[in-house]
C-alpha cells in the first residue's frame, strides 16, 4: 500500500525543533485555532517534493494521509491532489477529484492547508461554473470551509472575475474571525491589482466599516497617500 511508504519517507525528514517553531505558529494551543494539530517539523519544500513521488497515488492512500492528525501527513495529501487535478484532463476525472475535496473539506483544516488546495481544485473547477457551492461553503459553521469559500476566489480573481469575491467579502464585513479578516483583505489586494479601480469602488463603499485587519490587507499595494485615507475612514467602533 502506498500509503504506508508514503508515510515512512515523510517521518525520516521529521525534525523535533521544527516541529516545536511550527506548532507555535500555527496556533496549536488550547482554545487557538490550530489547537491540537500535530506537527513533526517538516518544511514545505521538502513535503512538496516527497508529495511529486505519490502524484499518482489512489484516493485511498490520499484519503488515509489527509485523515492523520499529523500536519505535514494532510499538507502531503492535498499537494498531491492538487498535483493529480493540474495533471487531469479529463472532465469526469476531475469531478471526482473535486466531489473528493469537497466531501473531506473537515479534514482542510488549517489555513496553509486551505490556501494551498481550494485555488487549485475548486477555483480552477468552478472557473466556468456556478459558484453557488462557494456561498453555502460560506454559510457553514466550520472556520476552514468559510475561509476555503474566500481563497477558491483566487482562481477566478486571476482570470478577471471579481463579483464573487466582492459578494463574499461584503459578507464577511461582520465575520468575527482574524483569519477570514486576513483571506478578505487579500483577495480585495488581488482584485486592486488587476484593476484598482474597482478595489477603491469597494473600499469607498466599505472602508469605515471593514474590520481593520481585512482593511489593511487590501490596501497594502495601493500608494501612501491612498492607505492613509482609507485607514482615516475606519470607524473607531
Amino acid at each position: 500500500m502506498k500509503a504506508e511508504n508514503w508515510k515512512k519517507e515523510l517521518e525520516m525528514l521529521a525534525n523535533q525543533e521544527k516541529a516545536k517553531i511550527l506548532s507555535g505558529f500555527f496556533k496549536t494551543g488550547k482554545g487557538q485555532y490550530g489547537e491540537g494539530d500535530i506537527f513533526i517539523g517538516i518544511t514545505v519544500p521538502q513535503n512538496r517534493e516527497v508529495a511529486k513521488k505519490y502524484c499518482d497515488a489512489p484516493l485511498d492512500d490520499i484519503k488515509e494521509l489527509l485523515y492523520s492528525p499529523i500536519h505535514e501527513f494532510r499538507f502531503s495529501a492535498l499537494a498531491t491532489l492538487v498535483l493529480q487535478y493540474k495533471k487531469c484532463k479529463e472532465e469526469e476525472k476531475r469531478k471526482v477529484l473535486v466531489d473528493f475535496y469537497l466531501a473531506n473539506t473537515s479534514h482542510v483544516n488549517n489555513w496553509d492547508l486551505v490556501d494551498l488546495s481550494c485555488p487549485y481544485i475548486l477555483g480552477e473547477y468552478l472557473l466556468n461554473r456556478s459558484h453557488e457551492i462557494l456561498f453555502k461553503l460560506s454559510e457553514s459553521t466550520n472556520l476552514w470551509e468559510q475561509r476555503i469559500a474566500i481563497v477558491t476566489t483566487l482562481t477566478f480573481i486571476r482570470n478577471g472575475s471579481f463579483d464573487t469575491t466582492l459578494s463574499l467579502s461584503e459578507k464577511y464585513l461582520t465575520h468575527k474571525h482574524d483569519l477570514i479578516h486576513k483571506a478578505t483583505g487579500w483577495m480585495l489586494r488581488e482584485i486592486g491589482k488587476k484593476d484598482t479601480t474597482v478595489l477603491k469602488r469597494f473600499l469607498d463603499r466599505h472602508a469605515a466599516h471593514m474590520p481593520r485587519t481585512a482593511l489593511r490587507y487590501s490596501i497594502e499595494k495601493l500608494p501612501l497617500n491612498e492607505r492613509n485615507y482609507y485607514m482615516s475612514r475606519k470607524s473607531s467602533t
